[in-house]
């Protein structure tokens, strides 16, 4: 090509619970629009070698936390401008290709396949010509529909999501290559039965962490452009939450064997998979914490609240592990142990005529009822009394205040958010490495945690994210499903071959 490829940038992110109370609105999608887009990509930064490769389009960008179902008007809003956006783009030139920055988990409310939805609608927008790549969470949901529509899907290959911006980057590299090419990339996928926690499919464990390792050098095999393995997201419950393996090339022979060897060595260790790190009832967690100090241990000790972790898709306010912090005298006894506990969003308690916080001051004695205003049917809002011990704001939380019980510091927010780093608790002057014990809403410990933590515990605590799946109650999953069902003998996993946009799928070796 003689001119740089035009590229187009659209996406819609978010990883959505079908069990949470919790609806995402426009309040949960910060909007990057048209120029502001760019900015999201440190490698499409001025002078960066891709931004001088092609020229990027900014269209429409937006990513949530993790959360409940998106708004049915919200997502069709969303989804209208980027038609309307890659319409406009494609009228003042032709475009080349379409950067899809998604999730992969996004439920709406009403709707079976957003994903699907999404990128048939960015298809019909720009036609069958551009190249549309889409990198993506290794937690996503593929379906036929999806995959027919796609080109060059890929997702991360680490959990935690160390690799993302290098994924996004590799996908951008991979679109690039494609431009102008005569013909499309053949994409070989294979739906594999299993449905599994994330925090039971770390990639800092075996098995995880050798089948994810198998992926470079296959991708250096000829005729391979990129090869995936998605866990899928198991609080979701759509026929598309399952394992999925695709392979992109130019070969169908080399993607398709490649495909299958990774569909087979994932099925095989299906039994294998286990909890990241030691898990425990909340007491049974607290106990080990004190008994870790007790005996000369450091600080801090961290247990996640796992069942109601935003960081994949809790609502973020069920007050069940904060009311039996509270409930522990050997937790809020003046001489007790620091332990920050995060977090409990709630609006109200702020503005309350009565109670409110905002009109409150540093040292007060505050008694205040919080959280379970979005979802109260695992416990009813915790009492907290106390002294405010700090006042803050955050761009993500809002309004925040920190209630000093004993030895316990009650973190309240105004909006959702993920305390899933050092620096979140850091902003509000409490000191990660001063807690004695820290409880927050999280999973697996992310990077600035886990490097910190003197001993962790996951607490298997209740929430719309329960790491008990099978407590969930699943009604539209394809079933047999590892590890729901038994097997009497193992699944046909075949690849199906899609080489044109929108096309049925054929399997390999079908007759």
């Amino acid at each position: 090509m003689t001119q740089r490829p035009r590229v187009a940038i659209v996406g819609i992110g978010i990883e959505s619970s079908a069990y949470a109370a919790h609806r995402a609105g426009y309040q949960d999608f910060p909007l990057l629009e048209e120029a502001e887009v760019l900015t999201r990509y440190p490698f499409l930064a001025a002078g960066e070698p891709l931004r001088e490769a092609a020229e990027w389009i900014g269209v429409l960008v937006t990513k949530a936390i993790p959360g409940g179902q998106v708004r049915t008007e919200v997502y069709q809003d969303f989804r209208e401008r980027i038609v309307a956006g890659l319409r406009a783009a494609r009228a003042q030139a032709p475009l080349d290709g379409v950067y899809l920055d998604i999730h992969g988990a996004m439920s709406v409310v009403g709707m079976s396949d957003a994903e699907g939805d999404l990128v048939e609608a960015v298809r019909g927008a720009v036609g069958p010509g551009p190249v549309i790549a889409a990198p993506m969470d290794l937690h996503g949901n593929l379906s036929q529909r999806f995959v027919a529509a796609v080109d060059l899907p890929t997702c991360f290959r680490m959990a935690p999501h160390e690799d993302a911006w290098q994924t996004r980057e590799r996908s951008a590299r991979d679109l690039l290559a494609w431009v102008g090419r005569a013909g499309r990339p053949v994409r070989a996928w294979v739906p594999v039965p299993i449905l599994l926690a994330g925090e039971q499919t770390s990639t800092r464990v075996e098995p995880a962490r050798s089948l994810y390792g198998r992926i470079p050098a296959v991708t250096e095999r000829t005729g391979i452009t990129d090869a995936s393995i998605w866990i899928g997201y198991a609080w979701a419950d759509e026929p598309r939450c399952h394992a999925s393996v695709l392979v992109t090339g130019q070969d169908e022979g080399a993607v398709a064997a490649a495909a299958e060897e990774l569909a087979g060595a994932l099925w095989d260790v299906r039994e294998e998979f286990e909890f990241v790190g030691p898990i425990a009832g909340l007491d049974e967690a607290i106990d080990a914490a004190l008994a870790h100090h007790a005996g000369g241990g450091g600080r801090p000790y961290l247990i996640s609240d796992s069942g109601d972790n935003p960081g994949a898709g809790g609502s973020g306010d069920v007050t069940w592990t904060l009311t039996r912090v509270l409930a522990r005298a050997d937790l809020i006894a003046d001489a007790a142990p620091v332990t920050y506990v995060a977090s409990v969003f709630d609006a109200e308690v702020f503005d309350n005529r009565d109670t409110g916080l905002a009109a409150r001051e540093v040292g007060d004695t505050v008694d205040v009822n919080v959280g379970a205003r979005v979802d109260d049917r695992v416990s009813p809002p915790a009492r907290v009394l106390g002294v405010l011990h700090g006042l803050h704001t955050d761009p993500v939380a809002g309004r925040v205040a920190v209630i000093r019980v004993g030895g316990v510091h009650v973190i309240v927010t105004e909006r959702r958010k993920a305390f899933h780093a050092t620096d979140d608790f850091a902003r509000l002057g409490l000191d990660p490495a001063a807690a004695d014990l820290i409880i927050t809403k999280i999973g697996y410990l992310e990077p600035t945690l886990h490097a910190i933590a003197q001993g962790w515990t996951l607490a298997l605590t209740p929430g719309p994210v329960d790491q008990d799946i099978a407590r969930l109650g699943h009604e539209r999953i394809r079933r047999p499903m590892f590890p729901f069902d038994t097997f009497v003998s193992p699944p046909e996993l075949r690849a199906q071959i899609f080489t044109r946009a929108g096309e049925t799928a054929g399997v390999r070796g079908a007759r």
